[in-house]
């Protein structure tokens, strides 16, 4: 069944229609500069739609939350819960099929950002059995996909920009649509951009951004002056979902109006000075006493950590000392211990399939068992230490300049497929076999070779590597920029053989 979405009428004068299957299966990004009409053009959207789609709006004003009362939105506040909750609320409407709006309103840049990545993370990796279509629209997106670094950690801005890749790039097969808003390409990552096959154009002054909308609409550089004609309101579109031609739309009337509308002109009030003056200049009011407030009690650590930080009771309490600082000497000799240890968890055929909790509490008692004690590193250094080590990379060699950058290359993949990009990496710099499709299944988890094939061909779309074959069909890869390349293998070769 077709889907007509009615956006308004085009230059002509006829009726401006997307078809919204088409929409799901490809994606839209709307530029245009402030004032421009994006979020009227989001919210006809929106309202044109929610009868036939569940929705999920990442809103970072406020803007979107009076659709609620027209429309049922249940609108999710984010400066009141937590990550863990809102990715768990995430999970939640998917398997409910509510259309939600995410309000970070009231929220800094960086809370912003890791409240945004939580909760698309739910929709994300909701459970194949609720994969339903569904239309995820973020506005403002190059807050939440940024070019470059910003104010914001590097840590919230990798959160933030992998769940949007994920969103637009992988998506798709589970159902999200990406509706994704900008007031400048420049400021968008690009791997977001680029996988958006719908566009529409708003009013834009700045001549690179002008050339950059012309050359996705596939228009002339000498027409990118028509963007500056355009009113508000007004966009140019393109795609599958639109139109096979540039087409000119005026985005027609709303049923729901935003929250903050756009400030009107009124004549200033007829006050005296002297009243002014009196009015601005008083005297503060005198600050009322505030009641302290003690500091909730820490919560009681569980039984795990009360065991590693236990110590042999003695006698006598013997003086505390000061902490001396370990030695270069002494970190080497914990990094080799702590990779020996990985390294007999890893041996087990099974390991590359549990999951990382089951993982990291059998490596804590391993620890705990050679002495470590408190020194064990926790859950997040897990993560990046198993990483590595299933690329076959050393805590020594982790510590080279060389595979810092190549970490720092596949910093942009989702966390599970870093592991697979160092792992080709490690092959290429020593000239070994390309690492066959078992392997790569095994290490990233998974029993299905077809998901292997996957990860490949989603790393050669983000620009990061090369697959070849020679004349016997067997897997060459090429590291983009490094210029490494892996001896050829046989994708299909047993893992013990490779």
């Amino acid at each position: 069944m077709t889907v007509a979405i009615d956006m308004g009428l085009t230059m002509t004068g006829g009726p401006a229609v997307m078809d919204l299957e088409e929409l799901l299966a490809t994606r839209l990004l709307v530029q245009g500069n402030s004032g421009s009409g994006k979020s009227h053009l989001l919210r006809r959207l929106l309202e044109q739609s929610a009868p036939w789609v569940q929705q999920a709006i990442i809103d970072p004003e406020g803007d979107f939350v009076t659709l609620a009362e027209r429309f049922g939105h249940l609108v999710i506040d984010a400066e009141a819960h937590s990550e863990q909750g809102l990715q768990l609320a995430g999970e939640r409407a998917r398997s409910h099929r509510v259309s939600t709006v995410l309000n970070l309103e009231g929220l800094d840049a960086e809370n912003q950002l890791r409240r945004a990545a939580a909760f698309l993370g739910g929709l994300f990796e909701a459970p194949r059995d609720h994969w339903y279509p569904m239309l995820v629209v973020v506005d403002e997106a190059q807050l939440f996909a940024p070019a470059a670094a910003g104010e914001v950690s590097d840590d919230a801005r990798k959160l933030s920009l992998g769940a949007m890749t994920n969103l637009m790039c992988r998506g798709r097969k589970r159902g999200l649509a990406g509706v994704i808003a900008t007031q400048r390409l420049a400021k968008l990552a690009k791997n977001v951009a680029a996988e958006a096959s719908n566009f529409l154009m708003g009013r834009t002054f700045l001549d690179i951004d002008m050339a950059r909308a012309a050359d996705l609409l596939g228009m002339e550089r000498r027409q990118a002056e028509a963007f500056r004609d355009l009113e508000r309101g007004q966009f140019m579109a393109l795609g599958p979902a639109v139109s096979r031609r540039p087409l000119g739309l005026r985005i027609g009337a709303t049923e729901t109006q935003p929250r903050n509308s756009t400030p009107k002109l009124m004549p200033l009030p007829g006050t005296a000075p002297e009243d002014a003056h009196a009015i601005i200049l008083a005297a503060p009011p005198p600050e009322a006493p505030r009641a302290v407030r003690r500091p909730p009690p820490p919560p009681a650590p569980d039984l795990l950590s009360q065991l590693m930080a236990a110590k042999p009771a003695l006698a006598e309490a013997p003086e505390e000392a000061p902490e001396a600082q370990p030695t270069p000497e002494e970190l080497a000799a914990r990094r080799a211990w702590l990779d020996k240890i990985l390294g007999a968890i890893l041996a087990d055929p099974e390991a590359g399939f549990r999951a990382i909790g089951v993982l990291y509490q059998d490596f804590l008692v391993r620890c705990r068992i050679e002495g470590l004690g408190s020194g064990a590193p926790d859950l997040a250094a897990f993560k990046r230490m198993l990483t590595r080590a299933r690329a076959g990379i050393s805590a020594e060699m982790a510590e080279d300049e060389v595979w810092r950058d190549v970490a720092a290359r596949g910093a942009v993949l989702p966390e599970d497929v870093q592991g697979i990009y160092m792992m080709i990496a490690r092959a290429a710099k020593d000239g070994l076999p390309c690492p066959s499709d078992p392997a790569i299944a095994r290490a990233y988890g998974t029993r299905s070779l077809g998901r292997a094939r996957r990860l490949l061909t989603y790393m050669e779309e983000q620009g990061l590597i090369v697959c070849q074959q020679d004349g016997a069909g067997r897997r060459i890869v090429t590291l983009v920029e490094l210029a490494w390349a892996t001896a050829p293998g046989d994708p299909n070769a047993d893992e013990e053989a490779a």
